[in-house]
């Protein structure tokens, strides 16, 4: 099953964050997690139609022309001094999204994700993308109780409008 949250949970998705939402609904029978072992570029491979249908870039390869790149500083004449590379973007900049695999917990991968999105420029939103089930653990249940954490916590205070995690 498809799981999501979206935190603080406090706040509504909103029409733009649910048709991310449906993007991964939509494709759940192809990247279930329970029954296939993709790696989140396959996984990205296949709700990239679909978002592109709604109005965003999707990386395409590996290849600096292919990445989608989202700056962070800028420097002299508005020239970009430091990006982050993301693997999608809504057309209007303020939804990031990010699809992890393996790497998501075991490597801490999502807080390297939210630390970059945090930082890129005109970013309001990320969705974070894991896997239901990994090698055993429960990839999505561990993000959500660290995300729930740190918004009830209340200890720091994050430039995101929202985060949306969706377990695939």
């Amino acid at each position: 099953m498809l799981n999501y949250q979206l935190f603080p949970r406090s706040v509504a998705i909103t029409k733009e964050i649910q048709n991310v939402i449906d993007c991964f609904s939509t494709e759940y029978n192809k990247i279930d997690s329970t029954t296939n072992n993709l790696k989140s570029d396959e996984v990205l491979h296949v709700i990239s139609p679909h978002l592109v249908k709604i109005g965003f870039s999707v990386e395409s390869g590996k290849s600096a022309n292919r990445k989608i790149i989202i700056p962070v500083l800028f420097g002299l004449n508005n020239h970009i001094d430091k990006s982050f590379n993301a693997d999608a973007l809504s057309n209007d900049g303020r939804i990031v999204i990010e699809v992890e695999a393996g790497r998501a917990t075991e490597n801490n991968q999502f807080l390297k994700d939210l630390f970059q999105a945090c930082m890129m420029f005109g970013v309001e939103y990320l969705v974070l993308a894991v896997r239901n089930e990994y090698r055993g653990h429960k990839d999505f249940e561990m993000i959500y109780v660290f995300l729930e954490t740190l918004y009830i916590s209340n200890r720091i205070k994050l430039p995101l409008s929202g985060i949306l995690l969706i377990g695939y």
